[in-house]
């Protein structure tokens, strides 16, 4: 007789209060500069435009560093702490924590994320796979409130190795990435660590189009959001009436992802409502590029000072090992 592998431990995070949640989308929505947080991207529909973003041609983040990840594999896993406890921030599937299991040996796995059901499936799926490692998800919107504290206490001989894959740290403002990296290096402790990639500055053609790609992609992706909105706030948003836009901001060094109204019509949200003008546009993301000073210098403001780096050929992206 089989008997079932028990599901992997589930820790939720996450406040109970929705309806403060969808007050601050609606707030987001109703500010002069109109914004939605690139959190509500990834619905079932947006995590599928996402995988296939990932494939496209123009976006070279993700190829880019999971080559990185596999010709310094040897380099980087020598200089991880031994025996650790491997957090995978916005783990999603876990499929770059699974490939970095053939390298190291982590004394248990903690993903993160804000997707609960998923995450403990994913989980299940390593579990099997690696039967001597415990794993555990934590269900939480880190980029608002990450206390891991009393979860790391629970093994405190095994130091942490934050694991925040992706660049979407850029998702942050300077002030806001800041933060989040003082708190990950608070919960670091004397041992920890942060692997962490980050995507460098180059030339705007390049990245522009990697966020408004030749298929259209990215750009169904973009307006997907609305959809989402739709549900959340009983709004009547059409998608057709906006247009996706990618910018790059030459002086803040990030690419805008905008939806841009083609003509002026009003959308309802909830029991209010907001006019668009033509032109007018939402800021669904940012995703800010660095220098590798300047994100070397970041690390420093947030309390890292041994710091490792790692970079493809062209200097494109950048995978940084931060201690304390």
């Amino acid at each position: 007789m089989n008997i079932a592998t028990p599901l992997p431990r589930l820790e939720n995070l996450l406040p109970p209060d929705h309806d403060n949640e969808y007050q601050q989308l609606l707030d987001g929505l109703l500010q002069p500069q109109a914004r939605i947080n690139p959190k509500y991207f990834y619905d079932d529909t947006g995590c599928e435009l996402f995988t296939r973003i990932c494939e496209l041609e123009e976006y070279y983040p993700t190829r880019t560093e999971a080559a990185i990840f596999e010709r310094c594999a040897d380099d980087i896993s020598l200089a991880l702490v031994n025996h650790a406890q491997w957090i995978d921030l916005g783990c999603g599937d876990c499929s770059k924590s699974r490939r970095w299991l053939q390298h190291i040996a982590p004394a248990r796995l903690i993903g993160v994320d804000i997707a609960g059901d998923f995450l403990q499936s994913c989980l299940a799926d390593i579990a099997h796979d690696h039967p001597e490692l415990e794993c555990i998800g934590v269900v939480s919107d880190f980029t608002r409130r990450l206390d891991l504290a009393e979860l790391l206490a629970e093994d405190c001989a095994s130091p942490p190795v934050f694991f925040y894959p992706g660049s979407s740290i850029g998702n942050f403002t300077r002030p806001d990435a800041l933060r989040l990296l003082r708190c990950i290096r608070q919960q670091c402790g004397a041992r920890g660590q942060l692997l962490i990639g980050i995507d460098l500055v180059k030339p705007s053609p390049i990245l522009e189009a990697a966020y408004d790609d030749a298929e259209g992609v990215t750009a169904a992706f973009n307006l997907n959001v609305l959809s989402v909105v739709n549900q959340l706030l009983h709004a009547d948003f059409e998608p057709a009436n906006f247009v996706h836009q990618a910018v790059y901001d030459r002086e803040q060094n990030r690419i805008e992802m905008r939806l841009v109204a083609k003509h002026p019509h009003r959308v309802r949200l909830g029991h209010t409502e907001r006019h668009f003008h033509r032109g007018e546009y939402i800021l669904t993301e940012y995703s800010h590029k660095y220098t590798t000073d300047g994100f070397s210098a970041l690390l420093a403001e947030a309390g890292f000072h041994c710091q490792h780096l790692w970079t493809d050929p062209q200097q494109w992206f950048g995978v940084f090992l931060a201690e304390s």
